[in-house]
């Protein structure tokens, strides 16, 4: 079999990565060429994205592969977070710096919102889970600010669309990263006009929307001079990174959820229609488009943002590594104080271990006082949010899950990979890691013509990476415990 290279771009909203994929016999190899930070930049009391910056690293990342490592790949393909956009003029210039969505103006954009149109009306036009820095809240609320540059603009990209274009010149919606938006109609790439219009923004701001693995074009000349790299396509992939990694979950079969664990946790399972009712609203769960016209029914929950945020500030006193924290909070009380892990406090506080330790002292628990006790706190509360979150499943579904997939950063963590499988009480399969660079470097090939399917890509991500199976240990008795979580929420 001929052995194809593809370069996957996956950037978080704390890092980013090039990702040499290489498939040859029906199994893909991946390295690591390039890394590089990503943050938040707080300028005159606003949080912005410096894409310029991005798209810099990017190309460095091409230049290694072909400079370094001497590939030329067959295509590149994009990932990013949800939500988050660019504007562009119609000269074609991006207008400014991207908003990041924990910028905190649209602090009260929702509630503002629904003297527009209903919250239950919004939710059955979008289908997607009420977060207040979806583009539909961002939008409004630079609306409501009468944001000059919003006036200009021509366009609107969303994040992985916005490179594809400074790489090809090209404007396009891709599928998946445009669902996250809250301006699609449920499980369809077709935009929702009565949301712009409450919102009062130009429905011609939104371009074409292209499905994932749909080639974009061809890298721009003068990013093949600088680069060195030839004539080379641009893929889009499924761009945003959650549509990637749950295109990479190697389950077989059905009844299984999947948890990509990162700086998000989402926690959901693959349906063939979006589920959107009364109840799925109460549980304000999202239905989120996927490859191959599946819905990605599930629900965001604030992950390791939680414990990155503590060991950012942890570290100003002395760096720890990630195993030290586990390590700390294994030594460390279990269930002594809980959180509800999506409470609105710990979206951007600054100081996370503070804003940790007041959320218990205000909810009448034991405050954290250690390291290891803040960790075993977040810890433990993310596991129960998981279980929770299954049951909410199972109860709109009537299905049993029989079988967890953790994908992403999070599947390394086999103190909480243990942990979720005790407490749930269903075996866990932990793996692949890179799920997300994985899921983006198989759309490429499939842009290719070298798969088909979703089920020939997960034959071919079984085959070729590691997955370990946890399974439940006798329960301790965590009904109590479990009792006064589901109290939290």
């Amino acid at each position: 079999m001929q052995t194809n290279y593809f370069l996957a771009f996956d950037l978080g909203a704390s890092s980013g990565r090039a990702i040499l994929g290489k498939l040859s016999d029906g199994k893909l190899e991946l390295e690591e060429i390039h890394r590089f930070k990503n943050q938040m930049s707080l300028i005159h009391g606003k949080y912005f994205w410096n894409i310029f910056s991005l798209f810099d690293e990017l190309k460095t990342g091409l230049k290694k592969c072909v400079a370094e490592y001497k590939i030329q790949p067959t295509s590149i393909g994009i990932d990013t977070w949800g939500v988050d956009y660019s504007l562009v003029t119609s000269e074609g210039q991006l207008i400014g710096l991207p908003f990041a969505y924990r910028d905190h103006r649209t602090d009260s954009a929702m509630e503002e919102f629904f003297k527009r149109m209903p919250k239950n009306e919004t939710y059955f036009l979008s289908g997607i889970q009420f977060m207040q820095f979806n583009t539909l809240f961002q939008l409004f609320a630079s609306v409501k600010e009468n944001f000059s540059q919003l006036k200009i603009a021509k366009s609107l990209l969303f994040m992985p669309d916005t490179f594809n274009y400074l790489f090809t010149g090209i404007k396009k919606n891709e599928y998946t990263i445009s669902s996250t938006s809250q301006l699609l109609k449920p499980g369809k790439p077709e935009w929702e006009p009565k949301l712009f219009q409450a919102a009062k923004i130009p429905l011609q701001l939104m371009g074409d929307i292209v499905q994932p693995g749909t080639e974009i074009g061809k890298i721009l000349p003068e990013v093949q001079t600088e680069t060195g790299c030839g004539e080379i396509s641009c893929v889009a992939v499924a761009s945003h990174d959650t549509a990637s990694a749950i295109a990479s979950v190697p389950a077989d079969g059905g009844n299984w959820a999947y948890l990509s664990s990162g700086t998000w946790s989402l926690l959901g399972i693959e349906s063939e229609v979006p589920l959107v009712s009364e109840q799925t609203l109460e549980m304000n769960f999202t239905n989120e488009g996927g490859v191959d016209g599946t819905t990605r029914f599930l629900k965001n929950i604030m992950g390791m943002w939680l414990i990155q945020e503590c060991k950012r500030i942890w570290d100003e006193e002395k760096v720890l590594e990630w195993q030290e924290i586990v390590d700390l909070s294994q030594a460390a009380e279990p269930f002594k104080c809980l959180i509800n892990p999506d409470d609105s406090s710990f979206l951007n506080p600054g100081n996370m271990p503070a804003a940790i330790q007041n959320y218990c002292q205000r909810t009448n628990q034991f405050v954290p006082q250690t390291k290891g006790e803040i960790a075993r706190c977040i810890y433990d509360s993310l596991v129960m949010k998981y279980k929770y979150t299954i049951e909410l499943i199972e109860k709109v579904t009537g299905q049993k899950i029989e079988k967890l997939h953790i994908i992403g950063g999070g599947a390394h963590n086999k103190m909480m990979n243990q942990l979720a499988a005790d407490l749930i009480g269903i075996p866990v399969y932990a793996g692949p890691t890179e799920a997300t660079a994985i899921g983006n470097l198989m759309m490429q090939a499939r842009a290719a013509g070298l798969v088909n399917s979703l089920s020939e890509i997960r034959a071919i991500i079984r085959n070729s990476f590691e997955i370990t199976e946890y399974t439940p240990l006798p329960k301790r008795n965590l009904e109590n415990a479990y009792k006064k979580f589901k109290e939290l929420n």
